[in-house]
């Protein structure tokens, strides 16, 4: 590309390359032509896809993973309108994106006109910034805006349109992207951490719940030292997975399965909950809160959302690692071990050891979590799409480190860990990436195959096979006694696989997956494993814990 920018095409991919931005996902269209160029002969990698929502999952997974936005780029009208649910699903994920679309020009986006849809309300909804760029001078003000506003707790989406007209306008020779300024996180106030200090100095039985915030804020270590010195036990959401290690002696698991779980049990008994980076939108506070009537300190870096069962009595908005390094100072306390935790790792541990003794085949949920986790390192990525196989793994599934259990719990997006893993490949490529869905999620995105194989991006997918929509299938067995409209047929996965040039593979017998996700993701290229799945485990689990009383 040339030095200085002619074109706004040209003026946009500058001010991209100034934001470090690495790949655009997406899929070019008549009305972006300049910008894809401008893309392509750019230092930035262009990822073609098959379906402009797949982009907006690898945009979201990347951002997700880098904490850098990722970026997606479509045509106008039908394209953009794909991007709307990756863009949707970032934001109720707290995941930095910037999503850039054509739009007609402005000759004629004030009248009926073909492929003509008012795009920028469409996407307000689910964005922290929707708009319209009108000119060439806007450009580099509104792609610091869109990067600043999507990577600035709490992150989101950000969406721009760009007219047909706009694009192609010549830009003067002293329009230049802007510099690029990263905030930084500021100082718990002293006031406010005496404050939390006397709640925990008055507590009896507190616990801590680590949300995705913690997760993004790399807070880990500040985390599991405030715990240590206090002695208090951690819980997770689902997407706080890992950011406290399922294998310290605190560990209480996680919350938000659709059943009062185990590690509910550590909240029942509590008097105070110290959320650290936890949001609303992860888990309904009334399945920790029910009676409102809990102490709750709210540790983040945005103010806690209104709710009557989430009261806040004291919060801290700041760095999430130095606000745990002073409230860990500033008490000097340590809190009586628990025989309740014991039981609920305990009961956790053994649910995950009769999984792994278990050798019936099609495979319990049980067996196959407990496999993958044999098969994963400790810093292996793994994408558990949404379905009944995001129940088992969010719950089960032992995690060591944030983000490398990533499921959707913002929006719980069908379809996004087939794509997502191509981003967390790219964002990662030194890591193992393996995308865990049922059939009915992979069968929505499973075109991306050639994406990934073109694009040498190497990674598993375990379909876990029911031939069932198995979570709607769940709830309705639960909640009617029955089911209906949620079962299919599938094709030959193996054959469908290796039509697109990737390794295909099927579970026949219970001691074959583990061997065959060790020596998938040993490999180079993309192996697709089929295993069925044994789903009566489904009511099994939730008449045990129906059954299941506290205290512990």
């Amino acid at each position: 590309m040339a030095d200085s920018p002619r074109t706004v095409a040209e003026l946009m991919v500058h001010c991209l390359e100034r934001e470090g931005v690495e790949f655009v996902f997406g899929i070019p269209g008549e009305e972006n032509i300049h910008f894809t160029d401008a893309v392509v002969e750019s230092s930035i990698r262009y990822i073609l896809v098959r379906h402009e929502q797949a982009a907006s999952f690898m945009a979201e997974i990347y951002g997700r993973l880098t904490g850098k936005a990722g970026v997606c780029s479509a045509t106008l009208g039908p394209g953009a309108i794909n991007l709307l649910l990756g863009v949707a699903d970032a934001t109720t994920n707290s995941t930095p994106l910037v999503a850039l679309s054509a739009q007609v020009g402005l000759n004629r986006i004030y009248k009926e006109s073909h492929q003509s849809v008012d795009l920028v309300p469409m996407f307000a909804p689910v964005t922290k910034w929707s708009d319209l760029v009108m000119s060439a001078g806007a450009v580099p003000e509104m792609l610091r805006k869109a990067f600043k506003l999507a990577q600035t707790e709490r992150p989101g989406a950000v969406y721009l349109a760009i007219p047909e007209d706009v694009e192609g306008e010549i830009v003067p020779e002293d329009l230049v992207p802007l510099l690029v300024n990263v905030p930084r996180g500021n100082e718990p106030s002293a006031d406010q951490v005496q404050r939390c200090a006397e709640v925990l100095v008055g507590a009896q039985r507190p616990v801590i719940l680590a949300g995705h915030g913690a997760a993004r804020a790399e807070a880990t270590e500040a985390l599991i030292a405030f715990a240590e010195k206090l002695q208090i036990p951690v819980a997770t959401t689902f997407n706080g997975k890992g950011a406290f290690p399922d294998d310290h002696p605190l560990a209480l698991g996680t919350v938000g399965f659709m059943r009062h779980d185990y590690a509910n049990f550590g909240f029942d008994e509590a008097d105070v909950v110290i959320a650290v980076g936890y949001e609303l939108q992860e888990f309904n506070p009334v399945r920790i809160n029910p009676e409102g009537d809990k102490q709750i300190i709210h540790l983040s870096r945005v103010p806690a959302e209104v709710d009557r069962n989430y009261h806040v009595t004291v919060g801290i908005q700041a760095d999430l690692s130095a606000t745990l390094d002073a409230l860990g100072a500033a008490v000097e306390r340590r809190f009586e071990p628990r025989p309740s935790l014991t039981k609920i790792r305990g009961l956790l541990d053994a649910e995950l050891e009769r999984g792994r003794a278990n050798d019936g085949f099609p495979l319990a949920p049980q067996r196959i979590v407990a496999d993958i986790r044999a098969a994963c390192g400790r810093d292996d990525i793994v994408l558990a799409d949404t379905g009944a196989v995001k129940m088992w793994m969010a719950r089960l599934y032992p995690t060591y480190a944030p983000n490398t259990c990533l499921v959707s719990n913002g929006l719980s997006t069908m379809a996004f860990a087939l794509p997502g893993a191509i981003g967390a490949k790219l964002a990662y490529p030194d890591r193992k990436v393996l995308a865990v869905m049922g059939d009915g999620a992979f069968m929505m995105h499973s075109q991306e195959l050639e994406t990934a194989l073109r694009e040498g991006v190497d990674f598993t997918v375990l379909i876990w096979e029911d031939d069932a929509f198995g979570l709607i299938e769940w709830k309705m067995d639960l909640e009617l006694g029955h089911h209906s409209a949620v079962t299919f047929t599938n094709p030959d996965f193996v054959a469908y696989a290796e039509s697109f040039g990737a390794k295909g593979r099927r579970v026949e017998a219970a001691d074959q997956l583990l061997p065959m996700l060790q020596e998938a993701m040993a490999s180079p290229g993309v192996t697709v494993i089929t295993c069925p799945v044994d789903y009566r485990e489904n009511t099994n689990l939730t008449d045990f814990l129906g059954e299941l009383t506290g205290p512990f």
